[in-house]
């Protein structure tokens, strides 16, 4: 029997030398022929070849102490072995960029899969307006290698030395190194509270040098950096 259509061609696997390359904007195929990865637990969604899972949770002694103290985290597997690994997470889309010697900040419900070679801890965020939000924090992620984040539909790169910037904290994703981070509270004015308010009472204001990455959806998956309350702010990472 024979199988009419164009689904075995239209969406088959793209071969590409890529360490990291996208299959389509919500998959992602690693190649384990470069070395090990860390990935999002259970992001897996198919593998060819001998690909071998561990389940290092946060990632150590160390960040698994951090992380039950600050209730950031997020939980990791490393990925080891020869072939082709496949990665996602529930559909969202997918952003790949490479590290050179540089340093990213990262909501840590946004983190897919890095190389290996990359370094990441839980840290803790310098803002002047943070201490009324019992303290924020992020993943950080420095060194040379590929970083993969997701994002709730397409995002867009905003340049903070080009102009003020000011983003819902549910709406961000990442800022580069050179970035500086303060929370800025928006009453929108006392008539404004008395009808209810905004809704957009803590608003996070980005200066310096380099990009702060927005999604498209002030939905952020749950462990990301989401205002709970005026005097709560941040998800735990680690569930």
């Amino acid at each position: 029997m024979t199988i009419h259509g164009s689904l075995f061609q239209e969406f088959r696997e793209k071969e590409t030398q890529d360490p990291f390359a996208l299959q389509n904007k919500k998959l992602l195929r690693i190649d384990m022929h470069y070395g090990e990865v860390w990935a999002r637990t259970g992001s897996m969604v198919a593998y060819q070849g001998d690909v071998r899972f561990a389940n290092k949770g946060s990632g150590g002694i160390g960040k698994m102490l951090k992380a039950a103290t600050t209730g950031e985290g997020v939980k990791m597997m490393q990925c080891s072995g020869t072939g082709e690994l496949f990665v996602a997470d529930e559909a969202s889309e997918i952003q790949v960029m490479y590290l050179e010697n540089d340093a990213i900040s990262v909501n840590g419900a946004n983190v897919l899969a890095f190389s290996s070679s990359i370094q990441w801890d839980i840290h803790r965020i310098q803002a002047r307006g943070a201490t009324m939000t019992g303290g924020l924090y992020n993943v950080a992620l420095r060194g040379t290698g590929y970083v993969a984040v997701t994002t709730k539909g397409d995002p867009v790169a905003l340049d903070v030395a080009a102009s003020p910037t000011f983003a819902d904290a549910q709406a961000v994703v990442l800022w580069t190194a050179g970035v500086s981070m303060d929370i800025r509270v928006d009453t929108g004015g006392l008539a404004s509270m008395v009808r209810g308010g905004t809704g957009e009472l803590l608003q996070m204001a980005f200066g310096g040098q380099g990009y702060v990455l927005v999604q498209p959806s002030e939905s952020v998956p749950q462990g990301g950096h989401e205002a709970q309350s005026p005097g709560s702010m941040l998800g735990g990472f680690l569930q």
